[in-house]
């Protein structure tokens, strides 16, 4: 199965797969919930009408968690040659949001992305986890969420970089961030049922991705809430 799996990764661009998460990555402090206005009053200036502007690389790094974040997970860099700068057209069209989530993009292109790589300790687990940070400005940020919502609705299947995708269905989004959306799919690579469950959260001006993929098959895997919970914290820290 793990060559299925890094058939998966590698096919769209992505080869984290299982060893690519065995380097243990950093450093960080538990983050403290913080609360943070985007809603622009009548007397608010036009820099403030504007919206939260998009977030540094280096605010990014500084605010995805790491090992000491999240107990029983080895985190791990993401190298950026496995996160494709451009976009490949998804087939049908109306796929084209949840296509690009997969590989970590979006329309328009995020100014700064991170990417972690998370495995369980547990040696039973068999659920690839990977969580991204976007940086937009936060009108992008809004729209990008509200395409991903109306295509988990309205598209069922797609093809993407050579692979096929099927079962795409919205899920019960989580109660985080200032806005959520959730969803699912199957990864139909040489026969092999591949699923896999994405939650988006917007939180400001930053989209927080989490992709939890199960290399045994069978139903789609649930992103662990300890782990949502410990980055959105951090993120909201963090800004």
């Amino acid at each position: 199965m793990k060559s299925v799996l890094g058939r998966v990764l590698l096919g769209a661009g992505v080869s984290v797969a299982l060893a690519a998460t065995a380097a243990c990555g950093g450093q960080g402090d538990d983050g403290d919930k913080g609360t943070a206005s985007s809603k622009p009053t009548a007397k608010a200036s036009p820099a403030a009408q504007e919206g939260l502007k998009p977030l540094t690389e280096a605010q990014l790094t500084k605010a995805a968690v790491t090992k000491a974040d999240v107990k029983g997970y080895r985190v791990g860099n993401t190298p950026d040659d496995e996160i494709p700068e451009v976009s490949v057209p998804a087939k049908p069209a109306n796929c084209q949001a949840i296509a690009d989530m997969f590989l970590l993009g979006s329309e328009p292109d995020a100014v700064a992305r991170v990417s972690r790589s998370l495995t369980s300790l547990e040696q039973t687990d068999a659920t690839v986890l990977r969580m991204g940070l976007l940086a937009h400005k936060e009108a992008d940020a809004k729209n990008v969420v509200a395409d991903l919502r109306t295509q988990s609705e309205k598209c069922r299947s797609f093809e993407h970089t050579d692979f096929k995708y099927t079962s795409v269905k919205a899920l019960q989004a989580p109660a985080l961030g200032d806005e959520a959306v959730a969803y699912s799919m199957t990864n139909d690579i040489d026969g092999e049922k591949i699923p896999v469950s994405y939650i988006v959260v917007r939180e400001g001006s930053t989209l927080v991705v989490f992709y939890a993929m199960n290399a045994l098959g069978g139903q789609a895997p649930e992103v662990p809430a300890k782990v949502m919970e410990a980055q959105i914290a951090k993120l909201e820290k963090a800004v």
